[in-house]
């Protein structure tokens, strides 16, 4: 089985690396969502395609073991908001990386006002400023389930919780304050 401790690559790379269509698209992804590197990116894509090779193994399926099977399949990913209440299995195979990068708490800060942009969202939740229902996460690709959405705010115990902190100011569209009594006159 191999020891438990040690870490397995998590993601699969392309098997034409070097093609200049694939490489704009991961490079526009890469930038639209604030990813480190590729590698970020290539883990989400094999995550969405475990997802649709157990959508298309329950389709294979018949019977009883296919309906049990699809209910729970379908109800982990309405949890995560990757399908709606009438989703289909047959819809789960149309799914896009964009949908499971839409779930990262990175993003989720991001569209939810809470950062000017997508590497600022990546580094506020790396500095420990953002909290999931008073739970403060550190990792900007967590997936964030439907119903924490509306959970994530500034953590208490940040500087940034207090609505008179400047860089809450400049996402609001006011500029800041001014630090010195030279930059005011």
């Amino acid at each position: 089985m191999g020891d438990p401790k040690k870490q397995r690559k998590k993601y699969a790379t392309p098997r034409h690396p070097w093609r200049r269509d694939q490489l704009d698209v991961e490079l526009r992804l890469m930038g639209e969502y604030g990813l480190r590197n590729k590698r970020e990116l290539w883990r989400y894509k094999t995550m969405l395609s475990k997802m649709r090779g157990i959508a298309r193994s329950l389709l294979a399926r018949s019977g009883s073991e296919r309906e049990k099977s699809e209910r729970e399949f379908l109800s982990r990913l309405r949890k995560m908001g990757l399908a709606g209440e009438t989703t289909s299995i047959d819809d789960t195979l149309d799914l896009d990386i964009r949908d499971l990068l839409e779930r990262r708490l990175q993003t989720v800060v991001f569209r939810g006002g809470l950062a000017g942009s997508p590497s600022q969202s990546r580094q506020l939740v790396s500095h420990g400023h953002i909290a999931i229902g008073g739970h403060v996460v550190t990792v900007p690709g967590y997936l964030v389930a439907k119903a924490d959405d509306e959970r994530v705010n500034y953590a208490a115990e940040s500087a940034l919780a207090k609505s008179d902190h400047p860089a809450r100011q400049s996402l609001k569209g006011q500029p800041a304050e001014p630090t010195s009594p030279a930059a005011s006159s």
